[in-house]
């Protein structure tokens, strides 16, 4: 007992110890900095949007472009799954593409850690949680910056604070940024890496650094390599920099070279899936690289608050980080060589965003659609270091007129382009003059606590109205752009639909499909539905193709598909209810049909591609179409190329409309499907636009009307310029043979459905093929009767089993493609993590105890 009581008092110094350590760790000035820096980045954000009137702080919407069209439903999907309020899981997606393979859209599109926060909140008030994505991932970039700016050179936290907001709210979150959520933890990767890097070069906390990177990688991977790139080339030139020898500082890099390995194997699942995902999505439109822009638009992306109206890099960092990267060269107490170095950095990284060959290492090898330059941020986060390494070293009078000169060439150069505007011109002239005066004033009385204290004020207060309003300016420049009108997603008709859906679900017996009426491009996750619109860089090509091929429209090359508009397309894939506009286009009619089981037996398929009507039949397993022989009646002749459909000539100004004639029974309905086509389509009561464009916009199947009573079927299209439709554009509906054939069908008697598996009872000794009304896409294995598991078949792009001489139970499962080879690289990395430190002190011990033994006597 006495022996704990004295194991237990020599303790307690050092759990006293510990516990004051972490108080004054709390109580620190670069924890107050940090979060001065967050607050006031988060602040001048939300004062900015409060000023334009943008949600939450207005009634305009943040919802534009992907936030809208993909990361609001995204996230709704993601309420959804922690709630338990969907059919899916992380590794399979049962509302979109009728089921769609998901662990590479979570990995790409979820994995911002405030991203979560969204379980916390009410599903019809996402967007909140959307929009704090956004701010605290400011915020969190602008605290971290703050402390790695301390690793760069000591100095004054509060100082560093100011800097870390101009980064926090830089021109890229502001215009590239702020759109996309996941994006936006590359504000917080480019420090965190930083500070990986920085324990490199001090030869301590490898382990945690090595998280730091998984952590930045994980996080968003994309702006994680990023990052990575942008930390290393820091970390290069602090090492060139450096004094010590050349072997030790040759270690500093391999010690950091390891540990980003080792981070990035640690990640290794999100690598090979979103990678196996990728090459089975459709392929993205090709893009192609213009050109840099001119050096007098890039030059004036340094000047705050303005948008450039052609694409240039977006890199302001305001005006504080402006002027003192601008004062370095001029800043003598720095030395030549780390003046030169610095601006060398920023000259090779600017001039690397805008050269081909680098903007592909930049991107993955791949130009990316939109603006090439989305690594712009890291070249923000370099000119802040650059300013604090200025600022660090206490700028003269010398040093601030130089760079005000320098930023006054800037503006000379930058007049008159796209991204100056009347308030680029007030806070550079007027937040200009206020900075100037507040740095020349801390040099000038350096050492007296009350003048360092008032120019500390000062540059706060100017650095908060200079980056709101600045921020302010940028956003209402972009939100007059016709591509950034915001989309609906939650509101009252989308709260509505999606009631409407919930009161029918009765998935897996049918499904719910919101339709071709769109909230947002990913309506059956914003709604919780079950249907075939899907918009995401992993949309799987056998996705597109097989709607595609069943005659559903698509838009950007089949990255985004939408649901069948007719009954045939509709009863193929098993939905029962849908959203319907064509009466109301500012509304929608929910709507009622007979549709196929989600799981058929056919004794046979005979797949026939020879056009949309008859892939539709060869799944459906009977005829319901009449398809008539055309005849061009008016307007410029079209030529037919057998096959390969109809060659339609620009109609001229004035002259007749291109004409088609044929016949069908009386009472049918008449369909047309030309995807390619572009301009009016008129016939039999129907008339509308169509923005058919090969390759990038697919239209629909559309009606045309009822058949008259003599039969005759016309369709009168103007071309806006010559187009190609397919050899049988028109097809007659019957309905009563639709009814009869789904009557026919020889369905599952019972179908269950769980996260990422389907299972089907099916009428005894069932044979033919099992079709399942889901795309055959990689990974889906089945069994039959209890067998073995095998990779399924296509069938037209659906999924098929084989049943052999007889079948009573089907059994699917979804094993996503990637995962399990990363899980292996993962667990190599956990094990070089774990037995790095390992093997060090197994080592240190045995050098401790090597010294420790005594030396025999000779």
């Amino acid at each position: 007992m006495l022996d704990q009581f004295k194991t237990t008092r020599s303790r307690e110094p050092h759990a006293v110890s510990r516990s004051t350590a972490l108080v004054r760790r709390l109580r620190s000035p670069e924890l107050g900095a940090a979060l001065l820096a967050a607050g006031l980045s988060m602040g001048a954000y939300c004062l900015a949007l409060a000023l334009r009137g943008t949600y939450p702080f207005g009634a305009r919407s943040r919802a534009v472009n992907d936030l809208g069209n993909q990361f609001v439903p995204f996230h709704a999907h993601l309420w959804d799954l922690q709630h338990g309020n969907t059919t899916g899981d992380l590794v399979f997606n049962w509302n979109s593409g009728y089921g769609a393979p998901f662990l590479a859209d979570f990995f790409t599109y979820l994995t911002n850690p405030f991203s979560w926060l969204v379980g916390l909140f009410p599903r019809d008030a996402v967007n909140f949680p959307v929009f704090l994505v956004t701010l605290l991932s400011i915020g969190l970039g602008a605290a971290v910056m703050t402390y790695f700016l301390g690793r760069l050179h000591p100095g004054s936290p509060w100082l560093r604070a100011l800097l870390g907001t101009g980064y926090g709210v830089c021109a890229w979150a502001v215009n590239d940024g702020s759109p996309d959520p996941m994006w936006m933890w590359g504000l917080v990767s480019l420090p965190l890496v930083g500070i990986a890097c920085d324990w490199c070069l001090r030869g301590r906390r490898w382990v945690l650094g090595t998280l730091f990177v998984a952590v930045a990688w994980a996080g968003n991977f994309y702006t994680g390599a990023m990052a990575t790139i942008g930390a290393g080339l820091v970390l290069l030139l602090r090492v060139v920099l450096d004094e010590r020898p050349v072997r030790a500082r040759l270690l500093v890099l391999g010690r950091a070279a390891a540990m980003v390995v080792t981070g990035v194997l640690l990640t290794a699942p999100v690598m090979f899936v979103g990678l196996k995902a990728s090459k089975a999505s459709q392929p993205a439109p090709l893009a192609t690289y213009d050109g840099p822009p001119a050096l007098t638009d890039y030059l004036a992306q340094l000047l705050p608050g303005g948008r450039s109206a052609v694409s240039v890099p977006n890199v302001f960092i305001g005006v504080l980080g402006l002027l003192l990267v601008a004062s370095l060269p001029f800043n003598r107490r720095l030395g030549v060589r780390e003046r030169v170095a610095w601006y060398a950095l920023l000259l090779l990284v600017a001039l690397s965003f805008v050269w081909e060959p680098t903007i592909l290492l930049w991107h993955g090898l791949a130009i990316p659609n939109g603006s090439p330059y989305r690594a712009a941020f890291v070249l923000s986060g370099m000119l802040t270091m650059a300013a604090w390494v200025s600022l660090s070293r206490r700028p003269d009078l010398f040093a601030l007129t130089g760079g005000a000169a320098l930023v006054a060439l800037v503006v000379l150069a930058g007049h008159g382009r796209s991204s100056v505007y009347a308030m680029t011109w007030v806070l550079v002239l007027a937040g200009g003059a206020l900075t100037f005066a507040a740095l020349w004033a801390l040099e000038h009385w350096h050492g007296d606590r009350r003048a360092g204290r008032i120019a500390v004020l000062v540059l706060t207060c100017g650095v908060l109205a200079g980056t709101t309003l600045s921020t302010y300016s940028a956003t209402v420049i972009r939100d007059k752009l016709p591509f950034f009108f915001p989309r609906p997603t939650i509101n009252g008709p989308s709260l509505a639909a999606y009631q409407v859906l919930s009161r029918h679900d009765d998935w897996p017996a049918s499904r719910t499909d919101p339709g071709p009426h769109e909230f947002a491009s990913n309506d059956p996750m914003l709604l919780a539905g079950e249907g075939g619109s899907y918009y995401s860089s992993y949309l799987p090509a056998t996705t597109a193709e097989l709607l595609h091929d069943l005659g559903a429209g698509w838009f950007i090359q089949g990255r985004h598909t939408l649901s069948p508009a007719d009954p045939v397309g509709r009863a193929l894939f098993g939905v029962t209810t849908y959203l319907d506009s064509s009466s109301d286009p500012n509304g929608f009619t929910a709507k009622h049909a007979a549709a196929a089981p989600l799981v058929t037996v056919h004794p046979s398929i005979k797949p026939d591609t020879s056009s949309v009507w008859s892939r539709q039949e060869s799944l459906l397993g009977a005829e319901v179409y009449e398809v008539p022989q055309l005849t061009p009646t008016a307007g410029p002749r079209p030529a037919l190329h057998g096959s390969s459909g109809w060659s339609v000539p620009a109609t001229p100004r004035g002259s007749a409309w291109t004409t088609f004639t044929g016949s069908c029974a009386p009472g049918s309905s008449a369909f047309f499907y030309a995807p390619w086509f572009g301009g009016t389509v008129m016939g039999m009561g129907a008339k509308y636009e169509s923005y058919g464009r090969q390759p990038m916009t697919a239209m629909p199947i559309r009606s045309l009307g009822t058949v008259g009573a003599d039969g005759r079927v016309q369709v009168q299209l103007r071309a806006s310029a010559a187009a190609q439709i397919p050899a049988q554009p028109i097809g007659c509906f019957n309905q009563p043979a639709l009814d009869r054939a789904l009557a026919g069908l020889k369905g599952a008697t019972h179908v269950s459905a769980g996260g990422h598996t389907l299972s089907a009872e099916l009428p005894a000794s069932s044979s033919g093929t099992a079709l399942v009304a889901l795309p055959a896409v990689t990974g889906w294995q089945c069994s039959v009767d209890g067998g073995a598991a095998r990779p399924v078949q296509s069938v037209l792009g659906m999924i098929g089993v084989p049943l052999g001489s007889g079948a009573s139970r089907l059994s699917c499962s979804y094993r996503t493609p990637g995962l399990a080879p990363g899980l292996a690289v993962s667990g190599v990395g956990l094990v070089v993590l774990v037995g790095v430190p390992l093997a060090a002190r197994l080592r240190r011990r045995g050098k401790a105890v090597g010294s420790a033994t005594p030396v025999p006597s000779t």
